[in-house]
């Protein structure tokens, strides 16, 4: 009996195209977002890793002024929202990233930064737009510092199962990227809460990562494999397991292979 092509991500490998497999890993790493979505729900998970500025204590007259003026719905000059947002004022935050979004001249370093501000204080709304900003940077100038205002602000929501998180941690981790070379503690973390969360997105995405590179290591064949066996075996999430499989079978198999069906 013909098995049906899966009209999914598994057209990958649903026939041998003179592409390399890198090229068109790469390519499906960049939609598995659209093609392979999590559920909203998980997007807005949220965690408060810092406390925001909680009272006019220590302020300065004008800043006092101004963030009473804020917290009555009034608006304040820029410059006294990012005066407050350095000082871990997390509305001031928000109000100032809205700005910087419409700003043309605005840098990602600073949506960034300004964004974990806020997202770090409890305002998840912002998580999109900051991760955005943080693809675009580059990892030789981004100040240190900001840096691990970043990773302190995501690790804490990937680990408590937020997607978008989840995905900027698995992205921005590597050799030449933001963070750096990927830690094998991390990498653990990021096995365990995709078993938690059951769906095999993050799995996934870590081979077509690695497939995504021109080359790689034995080890890191061995865990291209590692991952995608675990993806194979999700039973809640088809497109996520068929393709898998598919990719498998490709690696195995490079021409000729049957396509699994539905």
């Amino acid at each position: 009996m013909a098995h049906r092509v899966v009209k999914c991500l598994s057209v990958l490998v649903a026939v041998a195209v003179p592409q390399p497999l890198w090229a068109q890993a790469q390519t499906y790493a960049h939609q598995l977002p659209l093609l392979m979505p999590p559920d909203p729900a998980d997007r807005q998970i949220s965690v408060v890793v810092a406390a925001g500025l909680a009272s006019n204590a220590g302020l300065p007259d004008d800043l006092r002024l101004a963030r009473t003026e804020m917290l009555a719905g009034k608006d304040i000059s820029p410059a006294a929202l990012r005066a407050l947002a350095d000082r871990n004022d997390g509305l001031a935050a928000q109000k100032y990233l809205r700005l910087l979004l419409i700003d043309p001249t605005a840098t990602p370093s600073d949506i960034a930064f300004y964004g974990t501000v806020a997202v770090r204080t409890g305002r998840v709304w912002s998580l999109p737009e900051s991760v955005a900003a943080m693809r675009l940077l580059d990892p030789a100038t981004e100040p240190v510092e900001r840096i691990r205002d970043y990773v302190r602000m995501l690790y804490p929501h990937a680990w408590a199962g937020n997607a978008l998180a989840l995905d900027a941690v698995i992205d921005l981790n590597g050799e030449g990227r933001l963070f750096g070379a990927l830690s094998e503690e991390t990498r653990l973390k990021i096995l365990e809460q995709d078993a938690a969360n059951g769906d095999g997105r993050a799995v996934m995405r870590m081979a077509l990562n690695l497939l995504s590179q021109p080359s790689r290591t034995p080890a890191e064949e061995a865990l291209v494999d590692d991952y995608l066996t675990r993806a194979a075996a999700i039973v809640d999430n088809l497109s996520i397991s068929v393709t898998a499989t598919n990719i498998l079978a490709f690696r195995r198999n490079p021409v000729g292979i049957t396509v699994a069906s539905e």
